[in-house]
Parts: structure tokens; C-alpha cells; sequence
């Protein structure tokens, strides 16, 4: 089985919010992508794209239109898209993932103390393959959740220049997800 630290090259994840960005993510040095646009008609084709460029492809299910959050769709995103792996805020569609072999990303909202509480609490349980917490802009409660979790964190949401993806590697993420273009090249 493949751990998703044997597969971060680049420490910069391109998060792809807009069709236009597909481009920009296959010509950057992010070997990592994470999916969050398009429909059912429209993912499979920006994944195989994707591929075709030799990235790793994870689905964020929370983003794609006419998605169901049910077994079935997730036997659907593995059988046919075949991307590495989906993420989600949903602890359900984790386990789901996993039993089709999926890679999975629990996406925790770090809003205040009981959140990152339950949401450690979530994740232990449901056991996913890496955590990534928004926003990413906290590197003191990074560095806390690393001491409270063995689960890799990748720190995303509200970045917007090279040293908060910095600060947050510092602070002991695996990786750092971005939505701009223009650090998708940083070769970190």
C-alpha cells in the first residue's frame, strides 16, 4: 500500500478551483493535485488530463457537482475517474474510500479548540491517509496537531505567499495546499 508521504515530491499541492487552472497545475512542478471543480461529466476528463502529465489526483467530493455523498459514488470516482484518492470533510465517505482503495484526505476546519478536538477525535476513528486543515495560516496549531496525531497534516486555505507556505513546513506540515498558480512552482 502506498503512503501518502512516499508520494509528496513537491511540498506545494496545486488546488485546482477553476477549469482555466488545469494548465497552470500540469505545467507546474506540483506532482500533487487536489480537484476542486468540475461535475460528473466534466472530472474524469481533468483527471486523465492530469495523469497524462504524471500527477497524483485527489477529488475533493465536497466540490463536484452532482456528486452524491454515498457508497456509490465513491465505487464510481474509484471504478471509473480512478483517481489516487478523494478528500472530504465527510468521515463516511473515508471509510467508503478506503474499502475501494482509495488514498483519503480528511479536511478539518480549524475554527476553534472543539473543533480540532472533534475533528482529531474524527480522524483517528476513521483513519484516513493525511489531515489537511484549514486555514493553513496557523503554524502554532500545526505544530499541535502534529504532537497529537501521527496522521500527516496538509495545511491549506487562505495561502497567499511563499513564506506562509514556509511558516507551515516549519511548523511541521507534510504539505501545503494553495489555490493560487503563481506557488505551484516553488520547488519546495
Amino acid at each position: 500500500m502506498v503512503n501518502i508521504v512516499d508520494i509528496v515530491q513537491s511540498q506545494v499541492i496545486s488546488s485546482i478551483k477553476n477549469e482555466k487552472d488545469i494548465r497552470k497545475a500540469i505545467d507546474s512542478t506540483a506532482n500533487i493535485t487536489f480537484i476542486l471543480t468540475g461535475d460528473i461529466i466534466t472530472t474524469k476528463d481533468y483527471i486523465e488530463q492530469l495523469k497524462r502529465a504524471g500527477k497524483m489526483t485527489f477529488v475533493h467530493m465536497d466540490f463536484i457537482e452532482g456528486l452524491a455523498n454515498t457508497r456509490s459514488a465513491i465505487t464510481y470516482i474509484a471504478k471509473v475517474w480512478k483517481p489516487q484518492g478523494i478528500i472530504t470533510t465527510k468521515s463516511n465517505l473515508i471509510k467508503y474510500a478506503k474499502e475501494e482503495g482509495l488514498m483519503t484526505i480528511q479536511r478539518i476546519f480549524l475554527i476553534d479548540r472543539n473543533a480540532i478536538k472533534k475533528g482529531i477525535e474524527i480522524a483517528h476513528n476513521c483513519k484516513p491517509d493525511a489531515i489537511e486543515v484549514l486555514p493553513g495560516l496557523m503554524p502554532t496549531v500545526i505544530d499541535e496537531l502534529t504532537k497529537i496525531t501521527n496522521l500527516p497534516i496538509i495545511a491549506g486555505g487562505l495561502i497567499s505567499n511563499k513564506e506562509e507556505i514556509l511558516n507551515g513546513l516549519r511548523a511541521g506540515a507534510l504539505a501545503v495546499s494553495s489555490g493560487d498558480p503563481s506557488l505551484w512552482n516553488l520547488e519546495l
